[in-house]
C-alpha cells in the first residue's frame, strides 16, 4: 500500500480498481464523539449539543471529513478550503473545517485523507458549501511529458481568487446525523471534469467549472489514509487512537480517531517493521505524540476504520528527516531520477518539484508495501517505481522546475509503493501478458528511461512488449489489443525480464471510461436527441460542439463526432449511481435516473442552453452505448 501518495489499487471492492479522473471529499459519521469547534448559528436551536462544551457531546453526532482525489491531466492542485458548512432544511448551519485547510487535491487518487472529526448537532443536513482560495494556489499540468505551471480561471478567463459553490442533495438522500448513529457524506471534486486546460500559454490555463457533488451513500469505494500524533494505544482491544492533522499540517487538533488492526496489519516503527500485536507493542513504546499514518478500510455499518499498514515515528516522511515522493524515470548506478515529485520537508511546507536526483548507496534502507521482511537491498529499485524517500535535500529549492536538486538517501530509507501500468494488451500466455506500455502512475510513458534495467542491454525492458507476470491472474482471451491495468511492483533494476509482477491486472472489459463534450461558450439548446426513463441519445452531430467531444476508453480516444451513429447514454441496472445538474454558482443531485431527467426536460426549454457533460461509467464500442453510474450537466441559466 501506498501511505504517502496516490497510486494505491483498492482492495475493498472492484470498484477501487478502476481509472479515475475525481477527486473526492469524504464526510463520514461515526457513533463516537470527535473532537473539533464548530459553530452553530443558532445554538438555541440545539441547546443540547454544543459543539463547544464536551459535556454536552453525549447528544451529538461526529462527523469525519476525508478527502481525495483522482487521476487526470493535474500534476499537482494545491489550493487552500477555507471552510466546508453544511446546513439544515430550516437554515441553520454547521462548520465542519477547525481551520482553513491546504490541499492538494492530485495527492489522491485512489484513496480518501481523513481531514477531520467535527462534532456537530442532530439534524437533516440538506446541503453544503464549500470555499476555495486560490491567492495561493500551486497548480501544474503535463505539457509534452513535461510540468508545467497554470493558473486556475473562470470560463472567462479571469483567474480565481475565492469561490463559494453550494450543493444541494438529493430528497432521496440527505444527510441524517442521529446521535448516537453514523451517516455518510462524500463530496465529490471531479478536477478533469471541472476544468478545461490549455498548455499552449505560459503559464497554462485550466478554466474552471467546479463539478463537486455530495454522497450520502457514495459510488466509488476508497481505502482511507489517517494521519496524526498518536494519543494512546490498547493492546488488549487491538486500536490506538489519534490526534487528526491531516496531510502535512505539524500542528493543529483536528479531533480524534480510533484506528483498528490485525493479526495481519502491517507496521513500520522508526525503520523497524513489525505484524499485528507486535507493532502496536512498538508503538506503545513509542509513546504519546508519535506521528503516525495508517492507510486501510472504513466499515460504515460497523463504525470502524481498520489499517492494513501503519507507519510510525521517524517512518513518517518529513517528520525527523526530508521526504521526496514520485516516481524513478531513470538510474544511473546508484542515481535515482525521481519525477513528478512532492518534496516534504522537514522545516517547511510540502511543495512540488518535477525532478529529483536521489543518491541511494549500501546502507540506505529499502522497504516494499506488503513485503514484511528487512531483506531487501537497493537492487529491487527499478525504473518506473513509485517512491517515498527519506533523506536529506542538498539544496534550497526555490523553483518548482528549475533543475533537478540533489538529495542524499545514502543513510536514509526508500519504501516502495504498490506502481499502476495502463496499455494495451499484446498477448497472452499462462501467468504472463505481454502490453504495448502506455504509462506509469499517469505518467507517459516515453518519460521514462529502461536502460540497466535488464540483465543486459538485449533484455532491457521494452515499452512496446513490456513484460507482465500475472501468476494466477486470468484475462480473456480475446483482450488482445484491448486496455489493460495493472498493479504491482517492477522487477529489481538489472533482473528483467519479466519486467513487471501484477497483484492486480484488469482487462478491457472492466475499464473504466469516461465521456466529455462540451458545446460553444454559448451552449446549446438541443444537446440530446432524446431524454427518457431509457436514456439518453446524445447528438453527436450538433453544430455547437467544442473542442471536447471523447470517450476515454482506457488508452482510446474516442471521436464522438465520428461515429457511425448517435451515442445512447443509460443509467446502470444495478449498483448505485449519481446525476447531478450545475449552474453557475449551486448544483443540484439525483440518485434516480427518471428524477434526473425529468429536471433535465424542464430545465433546457428553449432558453436555458447546455453548456457541457461528462459521464462515467463502461462504454460498448459494438451498439454504441456508454452505461454511466455518474453523469453531470451543466447548464447556462438565461
Amino acid at each position: 500500500m501506498n501511505l504517502i501518495d496516490n497510486n494505491l489499487p483498492g482492495v475493498a471492492g472492484t470498484r477501487k480498481m478502476a481509472i479515475w479522473t475525481t477527486m473526492l471529499l469524504v464526510l463520514v459519521a461515526l457513533a463516537a464523539c470527535g473532537g473539533g469547534t464548530n459553530a452553530v448559528n443558532d445554538p438555541v436551536a440545539n441547546a443540547a449539543c454544543d459543539p463547544n462544551d464536551s459535556a454536552t457531546f453525549a447528544e451529538c453526532g461526529t462527523v469525519m471529513v476525508a478527502l481525495t482525489d483522482a487521476d487526470g491531466d493535474f500534476l499537482n492542485y494545491a489550493v487552500d478550503v477555507l471552510s466546508l458548512r453544511l446546513e439544515t432544511a430550516d437554515g441553520r448551519t454547521v462548520e465542519t473545517l477547525p481551520r482553513t485547510t491546504r490541499i492538494n487535491f492530485s495527492d489522491y487518487v485512489d484513496l480518501a485523507e481523513l481531514v477531520a472529526v467535527a462534532t456537530i448537532p442532530p439534524a437533516t443536513y440538506v446541503s453544503g458549501t464549500i470555499r476555495i482560495d486560490y491567492a495561493d494556489a500551486e497548480v501544474f499540468v503535463e505539457a509534452n511529458g513535461e510540468a508545467k505551471a497554470a493558473v486556475v480561471t473562470d470560463m472567462d478567463g479571469v483567474a480565481l481568487g475565492q469561490t463559494e459553490l453550494r450543493i444541494t442533495l438529493s430528497n432521496r438522500d440527505q444527510l441524517n446525523i442521529v446521535k448516537g448513529r453514523s451517516a455518510l457524506l462524500q463530496l465529490d471534486f471531479d478536477l478533469d471534469a471541472s476544468h478545461t486546460v490549455d498548455i499552449v500559454p505560459t503559464p497554462a490555463t485550466a478554466a474552471s467549472e467546479q463539478f463537486i457533488v455530495a454522497e450520502v451513500a457514495p459510488v466509488d469505494e476508497k481505502d482511507i489514509r489517517v494521519r496524526g500524533p498518536l494519543v494512546e494505544v490498547s493492546e488488549d482491544e487491538m486500536t490506538y487512537t489519534v490526534a487528526i492533522r491531516p496531510f502535512h499540517d505539524r500542528d493543529g487538533d483536528f479531533g480524534r480517531i480510533t484506528v483498528h488492526v490485525t493479526n495481519e496489519t502491517e507496521f513500520e516503527v522508526d525503520e523497524m517493521l513489525y505484524v499485528g500485536a507486535e507493532g502496536l507493542r512498538a508503538l506503545s513504546a513509542a509513546g504519546p505524540s508519535t506521528p503516525t499514518i495508517a492507510q486501510g478500510t472504513l466499515n460504515v455499518a460497523e463504525r470502524m476504520f481498520t489499517a492494513n499498514i501503519v507507519l510510525a515515528g521517524s517512518s513518517v516522511p518529513g517528520i525527523d528527516r526530508d521526504a521526496v515522493a514520485g516516481n524513478v524515470i531513470a538510474r544511473d548506478g546508484n542515481l535515482l531520477t525521481v519525477r513528478g515529485a512532492t518534496i516534504i520537508a522537514s522545516d517547511r511546507r510540502a511543495h512540488f518539484h518535477d525532478d529529483v536526483t536521489v543518491e541511494i548507496g549500501p546502507n540506505t534502507k529499502v522497504f516494499r508495501d506488503g513485503h514484511r521482511f528487512s531483506d531487501l537491498s537497493i537492487d529491487a529499485i527499478s525504473v518506473g517505481q513509485r517512491v517515498t524517500v527519506r533523506g536529506t535535500i542538498l539544496q534550497t529549492v526555490t523553483d518548482a522546475l528549475t533543475p533537478q536538486i540533489h538529495f542524499d538517501a545514502t543513510d536514509g530509507a526508500v519504501r516502495m509503493h504498490v506502481t499502476h501500468l495502463l496499455g494495451i494488451v499484446n498477448t497472452i500466455m499462462p501467468g504472463q501478458t505481454d502490453i504495448t506500455l502506455h504509462g506509469i502512475d499517469r505518467r507517459r510513458v516515453q518519460i521514462f528511461d529502461f536502460t540497466g534495467t535488464g540483465m543486459s542491454a538485449d533484455t532491457d525492458a521494452d515499452p512496446d512488449n513490456y513484460e507482465v507476470a500475472t501468476g494466477d491472474l486470468t484475462l480473456a482471451d480475446f483482450s488482445t489489443g484491448k486496455p489493460i491495468v495493472a498493479w504491482g511492483f517492477p522487477n529489481a533494476f538489472g533482473a528483467a525480464p519479466l519486467d513487471f509482477f501484477g497483484r492486480t491486472v484488469i482487462d478491457y472489459t472492466n475499464v473504466r471510461s469516461a465521456l466529455g463534450i462540451g458545446w460553444s461558450t454559448a451552449g446549446t439548446v438541443a444537446p440530446f436527441i432524446s431524454m427518457g426513463s431509457d436514456g439518453l441519445i446524445l447528438n453527436n452531430q450538433n453544430e455547437d460542439i467544442g473542442l471536447r467531444h471523447y470517450i476515454d476508453n482506457g488508452l482510446i480516444l474516442i471521436d464522438l463526432t465520428m461515429l457511425d451513429s448517435n451515442t445512447t447514454i443509460v443509467p446502470p441496472a444495478t449498483d448505485r449511481s449519481l446525476f447531478y445538474i450545475k449552474t453557475a454558482d449551486s448544483l443540484r443531485e439525483y440518485s434516480n435516473f427518471d428524477d434526473f431527467v425529468n429536471d433535465l426536460s424542464t430545465s433546457l426549454d428553449g432558453a436555458t442552453t447546455a453548456r457541457s457533460m461528462h459521464a462515467r461509467g463502461l462504454y460498448d464500442s459494438d451498439t454504441n452505448t456508454f452505461t454511466a453510474y455518474k453523469i453531470g450537466v451543466y447548464l447556462l441559466e438565461s
